[in-house]
């Protein structure tokens, strides 16, 4: 089984959430693996950057999603852990951009009641869920993967 632990930035303004979408043409939120000895919290703002172009700021921990991926469903055709940390996060500056030499295509400000019309990583639904509800535990059920909700 292989192991990777995320920082994830839910950035929301106006009703609209920031997306970042992959080369595979899926929407997913900024962020990305937490490097060897890198705190998370920096994790996610050096996520941001790279994948946006934006400085951020962050607001707050909004929760942390654990899932395991089957290997059936895995891109690497092994089971896979993903520890997601999930931050609420301000723009503070910059301006959108495709990722240099990176996976992320785009990055777009969308309305949030057009997410769900959007394949997209799962990552996404637990991020609003998050911010939408801020649990005192800073946990979700689990969003069930299926149509346009990917792993």
């Amino acid at each position: 089984m292989s192991l990777r632990l995320a920082a994830y930035a839910v950035c929301l303004a106006d009703d609209r959430v920031l997306l970042a979408q992959t080369s595979t043409g899926d929407w997913t939120l900024p962020g990305g693996g937490v490097d060897q000895s890198e705190d998370p919290f920096d994790a996610v703002i050096r996520e941001v950057g790279e994948e946006t172009g934006c400085t951020a700021e962050v607001i707050r921990l909004l929760g942390v999603d654990s899932r395991v991926i089957p290997a059936a469903e895995s891109r690497a055709g092994v089971e896979h852990h993903n520890v997601g940390i999930f931050y609420r996060v301000r723009i503070t500056g910059g301006e959108l951009r495709p990722e240099p030499n990176g996976d992320t295509i785009a990055s777009v400000w969308t309305p949030v009641g057009e997410v769900a019309a959007l394949r997209r990583s799962g990552l996404v639904d637990v991020g609003l869920a998050l911010a939408r509800t801020e649990p005192a535990t800073g946990h979700v059920p689990p969003i069930p993967v299926g149509g346009l909700v990917q792993h």
